[in-house]
């Protein structure tokens, strides 16, 4: 089963949820592509959110190789929007294995995903889950300080009268 949480800060204003249930699991055959999405013509995942893409990203159940393990593979399926899955971010049809445990964002969209094991063969459930409060905070992971209107951060005065440090621009 793979349990999905959503969250978006203004799921109770747009109601961009309305069309997924939340209330049961639901089985999707092992063959077919699970797609999340705006268009419900090719999505089984509907999200009502002109800023999300016909199909956004899609998710493909698949056995490994000479193994009983089973796995998901995640594509981003949209030209416009990066798909953050934990900290890799996949560009237009980019794709990855599924973490068991992992946190999907685009735009301001937080997906948790949880991959529960089972015996499913012919086909895996989904079990979709509603966050009230944001997933990355709830998780407390650190989320960038913010930088006030005057463009100084408090952390800028702090370092004055210390040694400037080098650091490479992909150390965070």
């Amino acid at each position: 089963c793979l349990h999905m949480t959503f969250y978006h800060p203004c799921q109770d204003d747009k109601m961009m949820f309305r069309c997924l249930n939340f209330q049961k699991r639901e089985q999707v055959r092992a063959d077919e592509m699970a797609k999340f999405g705006r268009d419900s013509n090719i999505c089984h995942y509907n999200l009502l959110d002109t800023r999300v893409s016909r199909i956004q990203f899609s998710l493909q159940f698949y056995r490994k190789l000479n193994s009983s393990e089973s796995c998901f593979e995640i594509k981003n399926m949209s030209k416009k929007t990066k798909l953050i899955v934990d900290k890799t971010e996949l560009g237009y049809l980019n794709k990855i294995d599924l973490p068991w445990k992992c946190i999907i964002c685009f735009g301001d969209y937080q997906i948790l995903a949880e991959i529960q094991e089972g015996e499913g063969v012919d086909y895996f459930e989904t079990h979709l889950h509603l966050a009230q409060v944001p997933i990355l905070q709830e998780r407390h992971l650190p989320s960038p300080e913010p930088v006030p209107e005057s463009g100084f951060s408090s952390s800028s005065f702090s370092s004055q009268g210390k040694n400037p440090i080098e650091i490479d621009e992909n150390e965070s």
